[in-house]
């Protein structure tokens, strides 16, 4: 179990995030349309962007920079993953232009368990932790953050570097 925090909170998240070396969890999360799955692309690179809620300043922001950053990246997808419903995150990247990464909700999955993410205290109990996972064409973790507190936004610069 990890932890984090959430304001003088001490929260502790199911697990541990997937280390770089070992292989990164498959998952099936849901879509914005609701009616698609997201999966672990296996022909690009790809940057999870985990966060608690699009609704708070913190996760909209990593939203927007993540944005801006894909829009930079050859062969990598950028799926930013919440427990949202999907309807949050569409009314969100609607009003934002956010067109370069893929909004994905863990609301039906196990997400949160296999990663490591999902906090089990405090006021964000359930939520997924801010977090960051850079993943490699084969699978590998190359990268993983887990911030140490939730207002924090993620080292965008670490995540990028990890792309090579």
């Amino acid at each position: 179990m990890a932890t984090t925090l959430l304001g003088d909170t001490t929260v502790h998240t199911v697990g541990e995030l997937p280390q770089a070396g070992t292989t990164a969890p498959k998952f099936t999360l849901t879509s914005a349309k609701l009616t698609d799955d997201v999966t672990l692309p296996t022909d690009s690179r790809v940057v999870l962007n985990i966060f608690p809620s699009i609704d708070t300043k913190t996760c909209a922001t990593s939203v927007r920079r993540f944005n801006e950053l894909a829009a930079g990246l050859e062969n990598t997808t950028v799926i930013c993953v919440s427990a949202d419903l999907p309807f949050a995150l569409n009314r969100f990247c609607g009003a934002e232009g956010i067109e370069n990464v893929v909004t994905a909700s863990s609301f039906r999955s196990s997400f949160g368990y296999d990663y490591g993410v999902r906090m089990e205290n405090g006021g964000f109990a359930g939520l997924l932790a801010r977090a960051v996972v850079v993943i490699g064409t084969d699978g590998t973790v190359l990268h993983s953050e887990l911030v140490p507190s939730i207002g924090q936004e993620p080292d965008y610069d670490a995540a990028i570097t990890a792309l090579g």
